[in-house]
């Protein structure tokens, strides 16, 4: 990939000799779907920011259990990987391919240098860094605030292609934060009421309409 900085808008603005600077010292890496790439404990040594495929970043407790917090698409970089740099820290969180991803390394001390070289780098760095704390203080609020029957019901509507949605209990339960038990009844009472049927790793929206009303009376 000859130049991967025009699949970020925010560094459109590059002028050429710190464009230059960024294509010869960042390295493109490959990785194959389901590889853990950082976790707990770990010093990152690069900023990464993704060209192709899809990083979950999640957290795991000291029980076992999963939360996504975040995912990192095509044309954005990890904010997890960018705070560990900023503040010398290692990794709180780990970091899994979920498709075969291609990634640009920027080596540290590039970033560093970067920072303080030029603004429109700095603003594309921190302008992602708020846009994906903003993100995560959404996701504690929804948590922390919003009932659980609501959440399950929106996370289906997303997750949904013409009305089936393929996921597994555990798997929603990582995504929405909360236990597989508590999934498996809900799912459970929207079946009951009509809403959904379930075949295994398959859920069905029978009755769109009902659980629109549920997301309506949330409103």
């Amino acid at each position: 990939m000859k130049d991967w900085t025009a699949l970020f808008p925010d560094l459109s603005g590059l002028a050429p000799d710190i464009r230059r600077e960024v294509l010869e010292n960042a390295t493109l890496i490959n990785v194959p779907a389901q590889t853990r790439i950082f976790g707990p404990g770990d010093h990152p040594a690069a900023a990464l920011m993704v060209v192709k495929g899809s990083v979950r970043v999640q957290q795991v407790t000291e029980q076992g259990r999963e939360i996504v917090l975040y995912r990192v698409q095509a044309g954005q970089s990890c904010v997890l990987t960018t705070a560990c740099l900023l503040a010398d820290e290692t990794y709180t969180a780990e970091g899994w391919t979920e498709t075969a991803a291609t990634a640009v390394a920027i080596p540290r001390a590039t970033f560093d240098r970067l920072l303080g070289a030029s603004t429109v780098f700095r603003n594309f760095v921190f302008a992602a860094y708020s846009r994906r704390i903003a993100g995560l203080f959404a996701m504690i609020e929804d948590i922390a605030f919003q009932r659980m029957d609501i959440r399950l019901a929106q996370r289906l509507f997303d997750m949904a292609k013409d009305g089936v949605v393929a996921s597994t209990h555990s798997h929603m339960a990582i995504e929405l934060g909360t236990a597989r038990e508590v999934i498996s009844r809900l799912l459970k009472d929207f079946e009951r009421h009509g809403w959904i049927s379930q075949t295994r790793g398959t859920i069905h929206i029978v009755d769109r309409a009902a659980l629109n009303a549920l997301l309506s009376r949330d409103a």
